[in-house]
C-alpha cells in the first residue's frame, strides 16, 4: 500500500497561505532551500528547479495532488503545469480547464487516494496543498512534513480545513534550519 504524504509549509499559526492564497511572505531563501533541492527537489515546481539547474525527477513521490487554489496559486504566476516530473492530480468541484500533464479530477477526492493508494509499488503520493483537500484526505494521511515557517500570517488557510476530528500522528523528527525554517516530521501510528 502506497503512503499519502502531506508535504507542506505551514506558518507557525497554522497557516500555508494567505486568506487569498499567496504564499509571498513565505522566506523563499536560504538554507532551507538548498536541503530542500538536495533532498526533496520533487516537491520544488519546474521553474524553480530549472533556476537551480536541477533537472526534474520523481525521486521521493510520483505523484502530486493539489487543491483548485494551490493550483490556482501557480497558474497566477503563468504556470499551468507546475510539476511535470510527476502524475499531477488537481481536485476542483467545477469544470476547469487544464493543460496535458494534469488530471483535473471532480470526484470524491477520498476515494480517488484510495486507489492511487491501492496502485502497485510502494513510491509515495504527495499531497501538497491545501487545506480543504488535506481535510478531506485526514483520514489516509499516513505522514505530515512540515516546513514551519518562522512567520505569523494571523489569518488565512489552515493547514487543514475540516470538521472537527482528532487523530494522534507520531513525531519522527526534526531538522532546523540558519533561515528558521523548522521541518518537523510526523507519521500516523500503525494499528
Amino acid at each position: 500500500m502506497r503512503e499519502l504524504v502531506y508535504f507542506v509549509a505551514p506558518s507557525l499559526d497554522g497557516r500555508i497561505a494567505s486568506p487569498d492564497g499567496d504564499i509571498s511572505a513565505f522566506p523563499h531563501s536560504g538554507d532551507h532551500i538548498d536541503w530542500l533541492a538536495r533532498e526533496w527537489p520533487d516537491t520544488l515546481p519546474k521553474v524553480v528547479l530549472d533556476g537551480l539547474g536541477i533537472r526534474a525527477t520523481a525521486s521521493r513521490f510520483d505523484t502530486a495532488l493539489m487543491g483548485w487554489n494551490t493550483y490556482a496559486s501557480a497558474l497566477a504566476q503563468g504556470v499551468d503545469n507546475p510539476y511535470p516530473h510527476l502524475r499531477q492530480y488537481v481536485f476542483s468541484r467545477s469544470a476547469r480547464e487544464v493543460p496535458a500533464g494534469v488530471t483535473l479530477v471532480r470526484e470524491d477526492p477520498l476515494g480517488v487516494v484510495r486507489e492511487l493508494k491501492a496502485e502497485r509499488g510502494g513510491t509515495p503520493i504527495w499531497l501538497c496543498g491545501g487545506g480543504s483537500l488535506a481535510g478531506a484526505l485526514l483520514p489516509e494521511i499516513d505522514r505530515m512534513v512540515l516546513k514551519i515557517n518562522p512567520i505569523v500570517l494571523g489569518d488565512g488557510v489552515p493547514l487543514v480545513r475540516g470538521g472537527y476530528d482528532p487523530g494522534d500522528f507520531v513525531f519522527l523528527g526534526s531538522q532546523s534550519f540558519d533561515s528558521g525554517v523548522v521541518v518537523c516530521e510526523y507519521a500516523r501510528p500503525q494499528a
